[in-house]
């Protein structure tokens, strides 16, 4: 659809959709959530976490439920996949709005978030909010197209605040969810953007408030961080320690997607996958679902330094198992666990020694947004959603400096975000970055040069030859003249003004735009825009004036697709 005599996003139009997208993509999840409650009633009898509820089996069907469930989930998200293979669609939401395609597939979003209800329902070690958001941004995807496709408004933006509010509810944090949307699917935080995605998301909260869920995610106002040399420091080690831990973890998916996809059979694949969950889990069952309830238990202090080691690993290889299986989820969830473990754990060990780092259940919450920061390469979206589901502004400083550390450690050891399209956009970065400052001298080309005493006839046999509509003159010491145009030299022998033994010189042009080999890629666009050339010559500098060959306007244009 085409936004005709609109070009800006911000508009009322946009604004005013942004509301029932926000209600009912907040409607959305609770709907996904209680699906998943009442699975874990019918399996489990409770009403408890999958940690505590998994209890009420004995040990040695734990690797069962959780295979089984892996089995089951791996059936709906093979019939998703061969839909996708068949119709050649993208399901994931990131993609659609990244791509600005006009809607979220139905289908396989469904049977998506049908194979995502087995996985989380059985325990695999995965996060609730993958599949709650993508249904969000396949409601405002349905909403754009039938409710609102009268509008000049894309339906892209309508999924994108869709999908801003899903997380939203997901996490009571509406200016994080929105700057998430913004930073991953846009690759920009542009305010207006930002603004309609803000507004969804509140709504989404408010709704979410209205009936009844009002609370922080992990209230921890009570408790305040005190700015001493030594709690900067531990905030650093945290950071740069929450890097290495980002970057293992993308790296240790990424091996366990290549080893899982020798299974050509998604059920066996994601059975197997469930099936190590479960064996996990008999070590600990902490380790099983998304990780909510256990963060809660490490910022109440519930675990001893060496509790809190074991299973920082075991929900790591968890993680890894129930993502490289391909059981459809998220990660926020297992990275604010594994953050907040890592935390708490490197604050403990920095007690022990004697060093002043004050609370350390503090570090749990930085650990959250340090992880989290490194893994999805958002590190904005991190440092404002942990202040938003702890509600205690004395961590923004240190949150800062430790998501900001940890995402810039993972970009640094050059490792891919867990979210594809984010690597498009840094390619991009790199590519407009590379554009705006690389030097000229990178991309010269030989140029076709004579003597200022030549013949035109040899002029036009090196124009044949070489297929360039200039010859550019120089004289014995390699200094840039001028040059002679072609179709100069054709219309005076035409006209009987010289002959192919005159000498160039008498047809050479040496007033002609030039290009120096140190200036930057970007001026030379500059100077292209200014005449209709495909060449300029290339010199080593104004006063010396040394012919050194030439520039293209093509060279340009194929180095400029990188960010265009």
């Amino acid at each position: 659809m085409t936004v005709a005599g609109n070009k800006h996003a911000l508009n009322w139009t946009s604004i005013l959709v942004a509301i029932p997208v926000g209600i009912v993509a907040s409607l959305v999840t609770l709907g996904f959530r209680l699906i998943i409650e009442l699975i874990n009633q019918l399996l489990f009898g409770s009403e408890q976490d999958i940690t505590q509820a998994v209890t009420v089996w004995p040990w040695f069907f734990w690797p069962l439920i959780v295979g089984l469930g892996g089995v089951i989930a791996g059936f709906f998200l093979k019939y998703a996949t061969s839909i996708e293979q068949q119709q050649t669609v993208k399901t994931d939401y990131l993609e659609v709005i990244n791509a600005r395609l006009d809607a979220v597939p139905t289908r396989t979003s469904l049977f998506r978030a049908l194979s995502s209800i087995a996985s989380i329902g059985s325990g695999a070690s995965i996060g609730k909010e993958g599949p709650m958001v993508q249904l969000s941004a396949l409601s405002g995807s349905i909403m754009g197209r039938y409710c609102f496709k009268s509008l000049a408004l894309k339906n892209s933006d309508v999924v994108a605040m869709a999908a801003a509010a899903g997380l939203a509810s997901v996490y009571h944090a509406p200016l994080a969810s929105a700057i998430f949307v913004a930073e991953i699917a846009f690759g920009i935080s542009a305010l207006q953007r930002l603004i309609p995605l803000i507004i969804s998301s509140a709504v989404a909260v408010l709704t979410m408030w209205t009936l009844g869920y009002r609370s922080a995610i992990y209230p921890f106002a009570d408790v305040q961080f005190q700015l001493t040399p030594a709690t900067i420091g531990l905030t650093v080690v945290i950071g740069l320690v929450a890097g290495l831990a980002g970057w293992l973890m993308i790296f240790l998916i990424g091996k366990s997607k290549g080893l899982f996809s020798r299974l050509k059979s998604l059920p066996l694949r994601l059975g197997i996958g469930g099936f190590a969950v479960g064996v996990l889990a008999i070590v600990s069952s902490d380790i099983l679902g998304n990780g909510y309830e256990v963060i809660v238990e490490v910022m109440a202090g519930s675990l001893a330094l060496q509790a809190l080691l074991l299973l920082l690993v075991l929900k790591m290889v968890a993680t890894t198992l129930s993502v490289g299986s391909g059981a459809v989820g998220g990660l926020f969830t297992p990275s604010l666990l594994i953050g907040a473990l890592l935390g708490v754990a490197i604050a403990s060990v920095a007690s022990a020694l004697g060093l002043p780092a004050g609370n350390a259940l503090l570090y749990a919450a930085i650990g959250m947004a340090a992880v989290l920061a490194s893994v999805s390469q958002a590190p904005l979206m991190a440092i404002i959603m942990v202040l938003e589901m702890t509600l205690n502004s004395s961590l923004l400083f240190p949150v800062m400096i430790a998501a900001v550390l940890a995402s810039m450690m993972v970009y640094r050891l050059q490792s891919a975000s867990t979210y594809p399209v984010i690597s498009h956009h840094f390619s991009r970065s790199d590519a407009k970055f590379d554009f705006d400052n690389g030097i000229i001298s990178q991309f010269i080309v030989p140029g076709a040069a004579l003597l200022p005493e030549q013949s035109v006839g040899e002029a036009l046999a090196v124009s044949s030859l070489k297929r360039e509509r200039f010859v550019y003159i120089v004289n014995d010491h390699g200094q840039f003249l001028g040059v002679v145009s072609i179709h100069d030299i054709s219309r005076k022998i035409l006209d009987g003004e010289i002959t192919l033994d005159s000498p160039v010189s008498v047809v050479m042009d040496g007033d002609f735009p030039f290009i120096c080999a140190s200036q930057t890629i970007r001026e030379g666009w500059e100077a292209f825009a200014l005449v209709t050339l495909e060449r300029l010559p290339v010199l080593n500098n104004p006063v010396e004036r040394k012919f050194l060959g030439a520039l293209t306007k093509t060279s340009l244009i194929q180095k400029a697709k990188g960010f265009i």
